[in-house]
């Protein structure tokens, strides 16, 4: 995952600043020299490093933050404020013009993710109501028209094509299929280069000056580090950019790119790419990224994947059936498959606060135990998931076997699964209704006991 480094220095780092009464300013210039380092390898541009150090550094060694009763805390907060300040104030969203189609056209270099992350885009502004169209003008890519009908098809977008002629052509004929047939949207996948050259630039040129775009939007891949600001420097230059997409944020990648574009480009990051999957995709959110990299989670973002993974009525449904029937474990196999929905585990783990602390083993752990329970409910009959306290013996036999498990696995799923329906019926969940004395005296303590009595589940 991008800054995992990074963000395992900066707690480092800020443990032994909290670890202290007080503050000198030695202290905090030594914790900025280490902070420093840290940026730098994480590939964060010279310059970029060298202002920001400065600018922390002049806040943080103030009267009023030395003399604070918690010092390390707000040079914590200092930090946090600066890089999102590095980063962007707020998310930049595009700005859909009065008449329709918002045009946008993507552009960059062979390689960085340019055709997916058009699917990608047209799939997530789809989900919010516009009627996009998906533009196939990179002619000169092997199979380049017929991934982007794939990627099209996937995401249930219309996709306009012409074969291999003229991408000039291409995008003015699609461009007035868009508004014949009453697209709202329109994404222009371009050609790209494994190098940026004057011919391709001078058809780049040629396509803006004739779809007129709102939107000039450049994807980039974050793996290559400095050289992405350096691609988006060269970029704005020739055709003028408007917005970045920053891909692969998912990887190992040391993640310094999404620190540095802005403040080197001066255009913002508008979209990342988490993954290789359709939805592994979101608008990019400077203090939700701040907030990941100082080990504090990302609620906001992990809140809104759950609401636009989960069906609205499927809830509901679930909720009036556990409410008169209780919880069963069909139940949780349908929550597993929902979270299942939402991305990797390593991903969703690393939007919990405190997930700096959990290390890829914990993950990968976590992964194999979902697996395990998922294949063990797989491997029980309709009444046993129903009903498990029938589970004898016998039966857990059949379905260690069956799912390539152990006993011992098995009751452990059944005591967790047991320890579950108990909190909720605590809480009025499950077939004792959800109002009444004591479902109102325990709201606060459910969550607090889904947040730790869950621990042990590989949920």
């Amino acid at each position: 995952m991008a800054f995992e480094g990074l963000s395992e220095k900066l707690n480092g780092v800020f443990k032994r600043l909290r670890s202290r009464g007080k503050l000198t300013e030695a202290d905090v210039k030594e914790a900025m020299r280490e902070v420093k380092m840290a940026l730098l390898e994480a590939d964060v541009s010279y310059k970029v490093v060298k202002d920001f150090i400065k600018n922390v550094t002049e806040r943080s060694v103030g009267e009023d933050v030395l003399k604070s009763l918690t010092p390390g805390q707000q040079v914590i907060k200092i930090v946090n404020e600066e890089l999102i300040k590095l980063m962007g104030e707020a998310n930049s969203k595009i700005n859909f013009p009065n008449k329709p189609p918002c045009i946008i056209m993507m552009c960059g270099l062979q390689g960085s993710g340019k055709t997916t992350h058009a699917a990608k885009l047209a799939k997530m502004f789809k989900a919010q109501g516009k009627r996009p169209l998906l533009i196939a003008a990179d002619v000169y890519r092997p199979a380049a028209i017929e991934q982007l009908k794939v990627v099209g098809e996937r995401a249930e977008v219309s996709v306009f094509e012409m074969g291999q002629i003229d991408p000039r052509k291409i995008v003015k004929e699609g461009i007035r299929h868009a508004k014949d047939y009453g697209n709202d949207l329109v994404i222009i996948d371009t050609a790209g280069r494994l190098h940026i050259d004057e011919e391709l630039m001078d058809e780049l040129k040629d396509i803006k000056k004739l779809a007129e775009p709102n939107e000039i939007m450049l994807v980039v891949d974050a793996m290559i580090g400095q050289d992405a600001v350096k691609v988006a420097s060269s970029f704005d230059e020739a055709l003028g950019i408007d917005s970045v997409i920053l891909t692969k944020l998912d990887s190992d990648t040391r993640g310094g790119a999404a620190l540095s574009v802005l403040a080197v480009t001066g255009k913002p990051i508008k979209f990342v790419g988490m993954g290789e999957k359709l939805d592994e995709f979101e608008p990019f959110h400077p203090e939700r990224m701040a907030s990941r990299i100082l080990g504090m989670g990302d609620m906001l973002t992990l809140i809104e994947k759950a609401t636009s993974t989960v069906d609205e009525k499927d809830a509901e449904k679930l909720a009036k059936k556990v409410q008169s029937e209780g919880f069963d474990l069909n139940d949780l196999l349908e929550q597993m498959k929902q979270i299942q929905k939402m991305g990797s585990m390593k991903s969703i783990i690393k939007m919990l606060p405190g997930s700096n602390q959990i290390n890829d083993e914990q993950v990968e752990q976590s992964e194999v135990a979902l697996k395990k329970t998922e294949a063990m409910i797989n491997s029980m009959t309709k009444a046993e998931r129903v009903k498990p306290s029938i589970i004898d013996p016998k039966r857990k036999r059949r379905i260690a076997a069956g799912s390539g498990t152990q006993v011992s696995d098995v009751n452990q799923l059944l005591k967790q699964f047991e320890q579950m329906q108990e909190m909720m019926k605590r809480f009025g969940l499950g077939g004792g209704g959800l109002h009444g004395k004591k479902a109102r005296k325990n709201r606060a303590a459910l969550l607090k006991g889904l947040g730790g009595g869950m621990g042990g589940f590989p949920m």
